[in-house]
């Protein structure tokens, strides 16, 4: 057993109310310079959507993540020994601006400065890259909410697998549902962006796991841009290097939240320490689709157990960072409830940001100028929303629907419970057969509800205390776990930076 330690995240979907602050928050701090203007290292994407850059999930496009090869070998799809020499100059799965889109500003001087006229003068846009006017086509949440829903909601790519009635529904102008996806790096296990990169300049930091770029090291391969699934690696074409979310480490090392976490409106997002085995990467990585979930979960060591208390002691994790995985909010969210899932586990990246699937509103069929609900919005069953189950499994199950079913009838059941304790409009008996059905109790149900609705700072953000001198003694330890790409490390240079 190889314990380690991972600062890990939860996003609450059912509380995000699309606002983007966490995005403002992050591109004024780290992106709003020569070279990251079209960089979102958080941005908040409407379900059902294309995202950013377009299409990322797309992965016959952009050829992302790892796969399984003919031997039962873990194989980066973007690049190997042979196709690195010759995707120098051209990378054929690499997004172009276009799948971003062209930052722009506004000419404001010519309001001052224009001649008088009849007309009142306006501020054109002009671009940041080569400041030649420009003819905005596109740009970060271009279909936010129901913008352009028959362009970007009906070209999603969770669409798959879904009948033609679910997909009209979903990109319908009279759908009204939709819901929010807050992105950010997920610092994965087994990253591909570090397995990916020629030069090792992306590492996986050793005391927290978090994944960094050195930018000394960075020679512009580009190879991580591409290999990530999720696109959460940038180009910056003034200083070219590469660039990625770096959770904040350093508002992280003084005990802070990172910047899109403090400035959450919707309080959606949590995070806190997992404890992990480093020696089962490879074999989850391998396991079929519909086990990935269940086998990332069991990589998930209890923080309370003393066997994993003294291993984790031995790989040089300290008390504090395991009484920190003791009181993680990840922990109960993750492994406790089960509630939360990883985004597109099909990548084999073993993603470290879990989100807790949205209880959508029921589907309504129109009668002339009446809509008629199938039921109340609060007391439907899950199989009636409107967002598909089928859509949600391809979002946070790699198609497996049971796992999504599973965390969906469980915040169902607290809901009922709450309304039977606060309001006493639902029947006591029917809330605590619900209950036993989601495999709740009322004392678990309260404790989501706390944790969801009633928590503090302190109960969201379980930050734990860094120790540097960790991640210098680990430098000393051999690397292992070399992929067959020769590049990088399956899981990330666990033992070494």
């Amino acid at each position: 057993m190889n314990v380690r330690s991972q600062v890990s995240m939860v996003f609450h979907l059912d509380k995000c109310i699309g606002c983007h602050t966490c995005s403002v928050a992050c591109k004024n701090i780290w992106t709003d310079r020569k070279g990251a203007e079209y960089m979102w290292w958080n941005n908040v994407e409407t379900k059902p959507g294309t995202g950013f850059p377009t299409k990322w999930e797309d992965q016959e496009k952009y050829k992302g993540g790892w796969e399984l090869n003919g031997k039962g070998k873990l194989e980066i799809k973007s690049t190997s020994r042979t196709k690195i020499i010759p995707n120098i100059f051209h990378n054929p799965h690499m997004p172009s601006m276009d799948d971003y889109y062209e930052p722009w500003t506004y000419d404001y001087q010519n309001l001052f400065t224009a001649p008088e006229g009849s007309d009142q003068p306006t501020a054109e846009p002009i671009s940041m890259i080569d400041g030649q006017k420009i003819d905005v086509q596109s740009g970060p949440n271009w279909d936010d909410d129901l913008g352009g829903s028959p362009i970007y909601a009906e070209n999603d790519p969770n669409l798959e697998g879904l009948t033609e009635q679910q997909k009209l529904q979903l990109s319908s102008v009279e759908r009204l549902v939709f819901f929010y996806l807050p992105r950010i790096c997920n610092h994965c296990l087994n990253p591909c962006c570090v397995a990916s990169c020629p030069s090792g300049a992306l590492y996986k930091r050793g005391e927290d796991g978090i994944v960094l770029i050195d930018q000394q090291k960075c020679r512009a391969w580009r190879s991580c841009v591409a290999a990530c699934p999720y696109k959460k690696t940038y180009f910056n074409w003034f200083t070219g290097k590469s660039e990625k979310c770096i959770l904040c480490y350093p508002r992280l090392e003084t005990g802070q939240a990172p910047a899109c976490f403090h400035s959450c409106v919707g309080r959606i997002r949590y995070l806190g320490v997992l404890l992990y085995d480093a020696d089962r990467i490879e074999e989850i990585a391998k396991l079929p689709d519909d086990e990935l979930v269940e086998g990332h979960r069991s990589m998930i060591l209890d923080p309370f157990d003393p066997e994993v208390i003294a291993n984790a002691k031995k790989s040089g994790i300290s008390d504090g960072v395991i009484e920190s995985a003791q009181r993680s909010p990840v922990y109960q969210f993750v492994m406790k409830w089960k509630i939360a899932l990883p985004p597109h586990i099909e990548y084999r990246t073993l993603p470290m940001l879990f989100y807790v699937p949205p209880m959508s509103p029921v589907q309504a069929s129109r009668d002339g100028d009446v809509i008629n609900h199938i039921s109340d919005n609060l007391f439907h069953d899950i199989d009636e929303s409107r967002v598909p189950m089928k859509f949600l499994a391809n979002l946070f199950g790699a198609g497996h629907e049971g796992v999504v079913r599973y965390a969906l009838r469980k915040q169902k059941a607290v809901r009922w419970h709450r309304r039977a304790e606060t309001v006493g409009d639902v029947d006591r008996a029917m809330a605590d057969r619900m209950l036993q059905e989601a495999n709740c109790t009322r004392e678990e149900a309260d404790a989501i509800y706390n944790l969801t609705s009633l928590c503090t700072f302190e109960d969201r953000f379980v930050i734990p205390p860094m120790h540097r001198e960790q991640a210098i003694e680990m430098m000393k330890e051999p690397h292992e776990h070399r992929t067959e790409a020769g590049f990088g490390f399956v899981g990330g240079p666990h033992k070494g930076l």
